[in-house]
């Protein structure tokens, strides 16, 4: 059965201008078509009063991280956290996020499970866990003697190796868990409690092994950075997206424009990180906040800085700091520090597909994955609608309608999402 979408206006992520209306025609979970006639012989949709884009992409959150609070993480049982972070799929995903990249803490069972249907999530690509160094920002030892950490077993192998051998062996063990690309902490962070962001993380000879094991089995690689040596290092090492990218220079811009490394910005983590600690002075320890509040303006020069020199910048969050289903406010963020609104919008689809190897989405093209959002008003006039999950009325992922116009919060909240 062929579906007809009816738009009042379609923005491809391809940068072309908008199409008002169209008609977008989907056969067997592909799009067929997107133009101006009606088709014939289909089920017709009407999102008439809805402007369609591609599904988003966010290219770094964390489906398994809830809370920061510390007393909350000592009483969470490991098969709860798997339970949030399916949870927590489902709200991605309705909230109009249909592909994601996870920067660890998820296991594979949550990707397993949402592609064999058992639970509704959006397409994932995972990295399990995050190598870092003994006293790096994955070192989650606090000063006490407590290891703030799930138990290390199959699915959730030790991250924390020093040494060209060691860095090896972390390396194939996160493959071995299923990693689909390996993330590494190549510089200090703000999250964790014996380092600063500035700090550089892992020696370069460190930084090539991962480099070469991620390679040679087929994978990309993932750099935490935000130091500027952390940033250079990972850039040249060969590693294909920078994340976070705080204190990126000149230098640092014109190797990654020369080598064509994305910078996934998480505009949002640190405005996140100080919203829940203002909710809640428990959420978030001292010297996290005190970190936060003094990167935040670097962290916004830094994006423009990367915008200006023609950085490919690819949307991601950070979520688990910031609400699972709120991701969309990234765009708003981008905006703000200095994107255009459809730039925006395509370094959350088409730029963002590009960052994960994907090339079955991110635009509304024949042939590509019917992944597909519908929101009420016009994103280019008015990105900040983004920040507004309720505006986000219909979802569907590979021709598979997840939401109508109902408001998230009048879905049910046990079963399947899926709707027909």
């Amino acid at each position: 059965m062929r579906t007809a979408i009816h738009a009042g206006g379609v923005i491809d992520g391809t940068g072309a201008d908008p199409v008002r209306p169209a008609w977008i025609t989907i056969a067997d979970g592909r799009i067929e078509r997107v133009g101006s006639e009606r088709p014939r012989d289909a089920e017709v949709i009407d999102a008439s009063e809805l402007t369609i884009l591609p599904g988003l992409i966010d290219s770094h959150v964390h489906l398994g991280i809830t809370t920061f609070n510390a007393q909350e993480k000592l009483l969470t049982p490991s098969s709860l956290v798997t339970a949030q972070a399916l949870f927590n799929a489902r709200a991605t995903l309705e909230a109009g996020i249909t592909t994601v990249r996870d920067g660890g803490g998820t296991p594979r069972g949550v990707r397993l499970a949402v592609d064999r249907g058992l639970f509704p999530g959006p397409r994932m690509r995972l990295s399990v866990g995050a190598l870092s160094q003994t006293g790096g920002h994955g070192d989650q030892l606090m000063p006490m003697g407590v290891v703030m950490r799930l138990p290390v077993d199959a699915e959730r192998p030790m991250a924390v190796v020093d040494g060209v051998d060691a860095v090896r062996r972390g390396t194939r063990e996160l493959l071995r868990a299923g990693a689909d690309q390996i993330k590494v902490l190549t510089s200090g962070g703000v999250m964790s409690p014996s380092d600063e962001p500035t700090a550089t993380g892992f020696s370069p000879e460190e930084i090539a092994v991962v480099v070469y094991e991620a390679h040679a089995a087929g994978k990309t690689v993932m750099a935490h950075a935000h130091s500027a040596q952390g940033i250079k290092n990972a850039v040249l090492a060969g590693i294909e997206s920078i994340e976070h990218g705080t204190f990126l220079d000149e230098e640092a811009c014109l190797m990654m424009v020369e080598r064509g490394t994305f910078l996934v910005p998480t505009l949002s983590a640190l405005p996140w990180t100080r919203r829940r600690a203002d909710a809640d002075p428990a959420a978030m320890p001292s010297y996290v906040i005190k970190k936060a509040d003094a990167l935040i303006g670097r962290h916004r020069e830094a994006f423009q800085l990367a915008l200006r020199m023609g950085v490919r910048i690819a949307m991601g969050t950070d979520t688990g700091i910031g609400p699972h289903g709120a991701n969309a406010e990234e765009i708003s963020f981008m905006v703000e520090a200095g994107m255009t609104p459809l730039q925006a919008i395509m370094a959350a689809t088409k730029t963002a597909a590009a960052c994960l190897g994907l090339d079955t989405v991110g635009t509304l093209e024949p042939g590509k994955q019917a992944d597909l959002i519908g929101v009420a008003g016009d994103p280019l006039s008015e990105p900040a609608l983004f920040s507004d999950r309720g505006r986000v009325r219909f979802v569907m992922q590979s021709g598979v309608r997840i939401r109508s116009a109902a408001p998230l919060e009048e879905r049910p909240r046990g079963g399947t999402s899926r709707v027909t």
